[in-house]
């Protein structure tokens, strides 16, 4: 059967596949850690699930209004109002199947055939993809080491053309970990502004921010960026509700219809019970969240010290989300078995032999740079770069 070009083009995420050889690896019996998966490995809050448990058995198993059902609309809405600053409806909000499927929709309802989206890299993998089944095309900016991987004001407005449609900001950002602050973002509004273009705001990381910094939404900071930008969030990382698939939007009134209207013919609405579950995790006080970033925090900081012990690597030290963003050029060139080490894939390759998983920085647009989550105990911390140092000791 023939494929349309426009899915043929699409690449296979990396980080499944990476995952997958990892897990296969694990299967064999191997000792494998996995520096891969980007989600908590928390179990999610007994509250949220025994909330959940208690819809099924209330009978909320039915189909629900498409945007999402109003008591979850309102706690997000309340909760856009308490920790953002953002005044919306529940006509502004549109719950989907996770914050993956949020975007993809959001990039379809502005996106014409050939629209320009500027995305800075490193950049999550499904952005790219997204924008080009939307119709889209990405325009990348490269951000470097030098700059903290954060979005150059000059380059941007140079990236800037008349098809441009859009900017893409994340922030936290995966893969780097890095934190845009209220100054740096005031700066990306004013030229969206100045040239009339739209906002994605990917904020699904914003509570994993440590060392004080504090997660801003570009929505918050003018009145153009209240009605030009697309918030996007979920409970996911958060509340680590990953498998639940609640994500949802945040946006004016006439793209929320638009949405809304296309979810009607794609997906329908999001799980009921997990909208139910989700509207609990955001309207209620916990201390889940702060252990698990507690937690989060302690791997980060000895990561990243671990790391720092391996000649040749250079790092950015993450303030958010929980990933460590690595450049290991310096070993580029050297050979494995008689294999030479070409690029951040190959580097991947072979280390995961050394029985380490870590994701290919080609696939976040730096093919200098490998990604390490941090969603593994210390103890898998220390035994894995243990096993890092060993690999680049053994290249010749």
């Amino acid at each position: 059967m023939k494929i349309s070009k426009r899915v043929s083009k699409i690449a296979p995420s990396v980080t499944l596949e990476i995952s997958a050889k990892a897990k296969a690896l694990k299967k064999e019996g191997k000792d494998v850690v996995a520096f891969t998966a980007g989600k908590p490995d928390f179990n999610t809050p007994e509250y949220i699930i025994k909330e959940a448990v208690s819809a099924l058995y209330d009978g909320k198993t039915k189909y629900t209004p498409t945007a999402g059902i109003p008591e979850l609309k309102k706690a997000i809405v309340e909760k856009l109002k308490t920790d953002n600053g953002l005044l919306y409806g529940v006509e502004n909000i549109v719950v989907s199947s996770g914050a993956k499927s949020s975007l993809y929709h959001a990039f379809c309802a502005i996106l014409d055939e050939g629209d320009e989206v500027i995305i800075p890299a490193p950049y999550w993998i499904t952005y790219v993809e997204q924008v080009a089944l939307a119709g889209g095309k990405s325009i990348i900016v490269k951000t470097d080491k030098k700059s903290g991987y954060k979005l150059n004001i000059d380059d941007f407005e140079r990236a800037i053309t008349p098809k441009t449609r859009c900017v893409l900001i994340n922030s936290p950002c995966n893969p780097t970990g890095v934190v845009y602050s209220k100054d740096e973002l005031l700066e990306i509004a004013k030229v969206a502004e100045k040239h009339n273009i739209e906002i994605i705001s990917d904020e699904v990381y914003e509570k994993l921010v440590f060392d004080g910094e504090k997660h801003v939404s570009i929505a918050s900071l003018t009145p153009y960026a209240k009605e030009h930008t697309i918030v996007i969030n979920g409970v996911s990382k958060t509340y680590s509700m990953t498998g639940w698939r609640i994500g949802y939007m945040a946006c004016p009134t006439e793209v929320a219809k638009a949405v809304s209207a296309m979810q009607g013919h794609t997906t329908s609405n999001a799980c009921s019970f997990a909208q139910y579950a989700s509207a609990k995790a955001i309207s209620s006080a916990s201390d889940d969240l702060s252990k698990m970033v507690a937690e989060f925090d302690k791997r980060r900081k000895l990561l990243y010290e671990r790391l720092n012990e391996i000649d040749g690597f250079k790092t950015v030290y993450p303030k958010g989300a929980f990933y460590v963003f690595v450049d290991v050029s310096a070993h580029f060139g050297k050979s494995f078995k008689g294999e030479k080490i070409l690029g951040s894939v190959s580097f991947a390759e072979r280390l995961l032999s050394f029985g380490v998983a870590v994701i290919p920085g080609l696939a976040f647009g730096d093919d200098n740079s490998v990604r390490l989550a941090y969603t593994v105990s210390c103890q898998d911390i220390q035994k894995g770069v243990d096993k890092i140092k060993a690999f680049i000791q053994s290249l010749e």
